[in-house]
C-alpha cells in the first residue's frame, strides 16, 4: 500500500464539518487556558519540579469541585431533596478517585528526584491548604487551631471562619433524622457548630433503625452508605498522601514544620461519620 493510500486511509476530513476557523468564543478562551497555562512557576531548573507542581494544582482544583458539590450537598439534605443530595455525593466520590490516583503519578517522583528541588519550597506545604481544611469542615472535623497558618491570607482565613461556624454536612442528616422521627439529643441539633462533634449513643441507635429497616427508610440509608462510601475514600486518599511521603521523603520534617509522616499518620485516626461506622458492630 502506497505513502499516500496511507495517509488518506488515517487522515481525518474536516472538510464539510463546519469548523469555526475563528469562533466567538474559543476553547481556550473559555477555559482561561491563558492563565492557567501560564500559572506553574518552577524554582529550580530540576526536570521533576514541574510534575510536583501539576499534581498539587490539579488537586486544588479537583477540591475546589468538591467543596461546590459537597455545600449543595449540604443544602440539599437541608430542603429534604435526598436525590440530587446522591448525585452530588457521587461525584465527588469519583472526584476521591482522581485525587488517590494523583499520588500515584507523584510516586514516580524518587527520593533523589525531590532532594535536587525541595530546598526550592522554602516553608511551602500542602499543610497549608486552605481548601483542603474547608473540605474537612464542611465534612464536619472542626478543629479551630488548625486555622492558624491562615492568619496571613485574610480571604483564605474569613472562608475558613465561615465554614467553621457552620453546620456540616454531617450536622444537617442528623437534622433530618431528627426530622423524620427519630430520637436525636437536642445538644446534636442546636449547638456551637465550631466545635468538635462528639459521638453520641442515641444518634447510633438512630443510625441502627434505619439499618435494621432499610425498606421502610430506603433514602436514609442510601445517605448513610454514601457518607460512609465518602469517609472511606477520603481516608484511602490521606493513607495514600501518608505513604508517598514515606515513599519520597522518609521520616524526615514537612517542609510547613510538621512531623511529615509521623503527622499525617495521626488524621487517619479522624472520623466524619463515627456512629456510621460503630453501628455495623451492633448489626
Amino acid at each position: 500500500m502506497s505513502t499516500e493510500t496511507n495517509r488518506r486511509r488515517y487522515a481525518v476530513d474536516l472538510e464539510g464539518e463546519g469548523v469555526h476557523e475563528r469562533p466567538d468564543l474559543s476553547y481556550g478562551a473559555y477555559l482561561g487556558l491563558d492563565t492557567l497555562l501560564a500559572s506553574q512557576h518552577p524554582r529550580s531548573d530540576e526536570h521533576d519540579e514541574l510534575l510536583f507542581i501539576v499534581i498539587h494544582q490539579a488537586s486544588e482544583l479537583w477540591m475546589k469541585l468538591s467543596l461546590h458539590e459537597l455545600r449543595a450537598a449540604r443544602e440539599q439534605v437541608r430542603k429534604d431533596e435526598l436525590g440530587p443530595a446522591f448525585k452530588m455525593i457521587a461525584r465527588v466520590a469519583r472526584i476521591q478517585a482522581q485525587l488517590i490516583q494523583s499520588w500515584d503519578v507523584l510516586s514516580t517522583l524518587t527520593p533523589a528526584d525531590y532532594t535536587r528541588f525541595r530546598p526550592y519550597l522554602g516553608q511551602s506545604s500542602g499543610f497549608q491548604s486552605w481548601q483542603y481544611r474547608l473540605l474537612e469542615y464542611v465534612l464536619g472535623n472542626k478543629n479551630a487551631g488548625m486555622m492558624a497558618v491562615h492568619r496571613g491570607d485574610p480571604t483564605a482565613h474569613a472562608a475558613l471562619e465561615q465554614a467553621l461556624a457552620e453546620p456540616s454536612l454531617y450536622d444537617e442528616a442528623l437534622r433530618l433524622l431528627a426530622r423524620r422521627g427519630f430520637d436525636i439529643p437536642a445538644d446534636r441539633l442546636d449547638r456551637d457548630w465550631r466545635e468538635p462533634y462528639r459521638a453520641s449513643p442515641e444518634v447510633e441507635a438512630a443510625w441502627l433503625a434505619v439499618y435494621r429497616d432499610t425498606a421502610a427508610h430506603w433514602d436514609l440509608y442510601e445517605l448513610a452508605e454514601k457518607l460512609v462510601d465518602l469517609e472511606q475514600r477520603f481516608q484511602t486518599w490521606r493513607f495514600s498522601h501518608m505513604k508517598t511521603v514515606e515513599r519520597v521523603i522518609g521520616f524526615k520534617q514537612g517542609t510547613g514544620g510538621t512531623g511529615g509522616v509521623s503527622y499525617l499518620s495521626k488524621a487517619l485516626d479522624l472520623t466524619f461519620f463515627p456512629e456510621l461506622f460503630s453501628l455495623r458492630t451492633s448489626l
